[in-house]
């Protein structure tokens, strides 16, 4: 059972709380129009035509917005190490490298098993696997995912909300701080978009997976204090699934 740790209390506090869902949606959902309207402007093609030269450039945006919400944030409102910086003490990259790769074969292996037992169609999101561009999709899985997800979703939502809403969740001998389980359930909920382009139980499984990684990569956060281990437990569970279609494991 998961229970508050004695010190700090962990309370939810109305304002941090709204100030990091605002800033989540400005983030990821402002980075989207800006992309849109900058591949309007240059007569580019939509991203329902070409959607991944569109996540790539939303995804600078997303990580150009984070920082820059970083500096405002460390400079006038939330002084904090937000971990753009090595690890300071034990990194977690072993623990990082293979929980990622763990929980992305079984989170797969679960849904195409079950996929198939339930008689459903198996779907693969909104992202179509060519041979053409499946070198573009190795490259943003295994790299470009990691940095542009984790810097604004643990190094700034997680840090913001740790500073100004402290405390601890604990279940058994782990503990971790409440705000990381807070985003981490934002950050589910940032992928509920699973909902109108998977089946059913595979967008279910997706929210938990998201949801308990999510949690994992708060937790090396604030264990390491670098957004480092994150970044690489990310780009492997990302990852891993470009290698799975490649080599068509858990296709049906």
């Amino acid at each position: 059972m998961l229970t508050v740790a004695a010190e700090p209390p962990f309370r939810l506090k109305f304002r941090p709380l709204l100030v990091t869902v605002l800033l989540g949606i400005a983030i990821t959902m402002g980075s989207a129009l800006v992309a849109a309207l900058l591949f309007r402007a240059l007569h580019l093609p939509s991203p329902q035509k070409s959607l991944l030269p569109f996540v790539y450039v939303q995804h600078g945006l997303q990580l150009l917005f984070a920082l820059l919400g970083i500096a405002i944030l460390k400079r006038r409102f939330a002084p904090a190490d937000y971990g753009l910086h090595r690890p300071h003490g034990k990194r977690y990259f072993l623990a990082a490298i293979l929980w990622g790769l763990l929980l992305a074969i079984a989170v797969n292996a679960a849904s195409s098993w079950l996929d198939v037992y339930l008689h459903l169609k198996h779907t693969s999101g909104e992202i179509v696997y060519t041979h053409r561009n499946i070198w573009g999709w190795a490259l943003f899985d295994w790299i470009y995912v990691g940095p542009t997800e984790e810097i604004p979703f643990r190094a700034l939502l997680v840090t913001y909300l740790a500073t100004a809403m402290p405390g601890k969740l604990r279940l058994g001998r782990f503990s971790i701080n409440g705000a990381g389980v807070v985003v981490a359930l934002l950050f589910a909920l940032a992928h509920l978009q699973t909902f109108w382009v998977e089946n059913p139980i595979d967008a279910l499984i997706q929210q938990g997976y998201a949801f308990t990684l999510g949690v994992l990569y708060a937790y090396w956060l604030e264990k390491s204090r670098s957004i480092v281990a994150p970044i690489l437990a990310h780009n492997v569970s990302d990852g891993i699934t470009t290698v799975f279609w490649a080599l068509g494991i858990f296709q049906h």
